[in-house]
């Protein structure tokens, strides 16, 4: 970056966090009390709903987890968590949004105690507050973190090294501090409308920065990093165009590989794929996704905060629409990455790989795994890590001749106790395939803009967190215990929690970036699971059900969570997805036998707020239809 770039990117920053403030404090005047700071007043137009909605999801969650997929062997089938959140959308305006309005509620678990009763309120509330700040409150921290390390090494700032990934985490974290302290949500909602466009135009011009690149590389370079399953030739690539070129590179059958490549233009992945299997695509991926966008406070606190029901719903079908664009923008651009950037991938892996390999030579008394890959590409290192981990064991009976040494090394790995296993070592660093793109293709005079709309969209998801948190720490544990509690006292209490929640999460953050987590959105993704599913059905016959037993509530919550770790325990193989399905289906199942065998003898009455309009649009159904239309197309297309 020049000078002028890092002028502009420091102004650009604290100039849209200082709007958002000023327009949250009504040019003077600080939130009067919990409805102004938690839900802006309950005052949100569609297209700041909308807005907000896209820049509170998109983050390097995206541009480092979900690029980071890509380039490995997931390829476009990674952006089914985008299209299909689309239509999840669409259904969460017509469906979900009505019903939570209506009762008037600050937060997602309170609509749990009206309809089962406090104890299902106050284990939903602790359970998301905990995972929201250890995951991915943390998970964006140190994601925002990566963009920074990766693109700003050897550059120091008052005596901080930039380049540094701690150093990071901790200037992301008060940065998004400092103004959710003051504003609260609606000094969120307008930061957000600034940066969920500007993050848009900054990935599009990413985009086409790479594609720029691959058409004008060497055809012979390309080839070097084309896909396992590509028959292209040189011929092939010299007279393709730069589209066409990305199709050759990586044309081929949808396979699972741990070799970063095959079928990656594919959506559909083989039945027995870890992390998006084709089965997940009918019931495993649509339970995050309706958890999510439906059941999540930090997104569902922007349509709580709605003007009117025909608002958030206006809204959220904008989102909807937004949403088919981010796989173009963040997706494709990951795949590209790998094949432009194939060496600079293994460098970063390499400073991952090298204390492991370190402890290997003091023969610390630790057992390594390590992919497929880097065996294939690291031989001589992967020797020594069987020698060293069939010495540690005194397992040298298991190794044999016949077999590589990843299936040598497995089986190691596999006698070996789960406290010996150290971090996998790793043939490329995948969550580095967007930073390593933007510090390779932004030319000076750009890379501030793109590089302070991707910081303001992590800034902002994690403001967006820690209100969310925040809020629920507040409304659903302080004030139940301090009964009485007046408007300012909950102000402060929010802010105090604000505080305390990003301390917490800027000391797990830095810990995240270790190969043993599989990537950053498999992670965030895995630890849904523990809620998602539970809390989805509980939901979804708190809605539909009305007869279903109060009791039903915690007991669904709390069974999905003994089952879902049991299942992570005896059945690792399993993909998430599908063990996401098998929770929902058995806790649906429970729920509703105890609906059939115990029901209510009378319906639960919900409360119904007088001042909220409640009619729906007409307008946002219509376009609802074309976002689902265009999303099937897509599928289509792509399948």
């Amino acid at each position: 970056m020049s000078t002028l770039d890092i002028i502009l990117f420091f102004v650009s920053v604290i100039g849209v966090i200082g709007f958002g403030l000023w327009k949250s404090s009504d040019r003077g005047s600080k939130p009067k009390d919990a409805s102004d700071y938690f839900l802006a007043g309950r005052g949100l137009s569609w297209w700041l709903v909308g807005f907000s909605l896209i820049a509170a999801n998109i983050s390097t969650e995206q541009f480092v987890g979900m690029s980071g997929q890509a380039a490995d062997w997931l390829g476009l089938a990674i952006a089914s968590y985008e299209w299909m959140a689309a239509i999840t959308l669409v259904v969460i305006a017509f469906l979900f949004l009505p019903r939570l309005l209506r009762c008037g509620i600050y937060t997602v678990p309170e609509f749990l105690e009206y309809r089962y009763g406090v104890l299902s309120r106050m284990i939903m509330a602790i359970a998301t507050m905990v995972i929201l700040v250890g995951v991915p409150t943390a998970s964006v921290i140190y994601s925002g973190a990566k963009v920074i390390s990766v693109f700003f090494t050897d550059v120091s700032l008052l005596g901080l090294d930039l380049g540094n990934l701690t150093v990071g985490c901790w200037i992301i974290a008060f940065a998004a501090a400092a103004y959710v302290f003051i504003g609260g949500l609606k000094a969120c909602a307008w930061t957000d409308l600034i940066w969920g466009s500007a993050l848009i135009l900054g990935g599009a011009m990413v985009m086409y920065f790479a594609f720029q690149t691959l058409s004008e590389m060497p055809a012979e370079e390309l080839m070097a990093h084309k896909s396992a399953t590509s028959d292209a030739t040189i011929a092939d690539l010299e007279t393709a165009g730069p589209i066409a070129r990305l199709f050759h590179l990586t044309d081929g059958p949808a396979v699972t590989g741990d070799n970063g490549s095959g079928g990656k233009m594919h959506m559909i992945r083989p039945a027995d794929d870890p992390s998006i299997p084709w089965t997940a695509l009918i019931i495993g991926l649509w339970i995050p996704n309706f958890f999510y966008w439906g059941l999540n406070q930090y997104i569902m606190q922007r349509t709580l905060g709605s003007r009117s029901l025909a608002e958030g719903q206006k809204g959220i079908v904008f989102a909807a629409g937004l949403k088919l664009l981010i796989p173009f923008i963040v997706v494709i651009p990951g795949i590209l990455a790998f094949h432009l950037f194939n060496d600079d991938l293994r460098a970063q892996a390499d400073q991952k790989n090298a204390p492991v390999l370190a402890a290997i030579q003091a023969k610390q008394s630790v057992i390594i795994p390590f992919s497929e890959e880097f065996a294939r590409l690291n031989p001589e290192q992967a020797q020594a890590v069987v020698a060293h981990n069939a010495e540690q064991l005194n397992q040298n009976e298991l190794l044999a001749d016949d077999v590589g040494l990843f299936a040598q090394n497995c089986k190691l790995v596999s006698s070996a106790k789960p406290n010996q296993i150290g971090v996998k070592l790793v043939a490329y660093d995948y969550d580095s395939a967007f930073p390593t793109l933007l510090r390779n293709l932004l030319k000076p005079g750009i890379a501030w803009f793109v590089l302070a709309a991707i910081f303001g969209a992590v800034v902002s998801s994690l403001a967006s967190m820690l209100n969310s948190a925040s809020t629920i720490a507040t409304m659903d544990l302080y004030a139940k215990a301090r009964k009485g509690a007046g408007q300012r006292e909950l102000v402060r209490a929010g802010r105090v929690f604000v505080l305390i929640f990003v301390l917490i999460a800027g000391l797990i953050a830095p810990s995240l970036g270790s190969p043993q987590f599989g990537g950053i959105y498999n992670f965030i993704q895995e630890f849904q699971g523990f809620l998602s599913p539970g809390i989805l059905a509980v939901f979804l016959f708190g809605f539909l059900a009305r007869k279903c037993p109060r009791y039903a509530g915690w007991l669904g919550i709390l069974l999905n969570v003994v089952l879902y770790g049991t299942l992570k325990l005896v059945a690792p193989e399993i993909a998430f997805l599908n063990r996401m399905a098998i929770c929902f289906g058995v806790v649906i199942a429970v729920l509703l036998a105890l609906t059939l065998l115990n029901p209510l003898k009378e319906a639960i009455q919900l409360p119904r707020n007088a001042e909220i309009e409640l009619t729906s649009s007409r307008s946002a159904k219509i376009w609802g239809s074309v976002v689902i239309v265009a999303t099937l197309g897509l599928y289509i297309i792509f399948w």
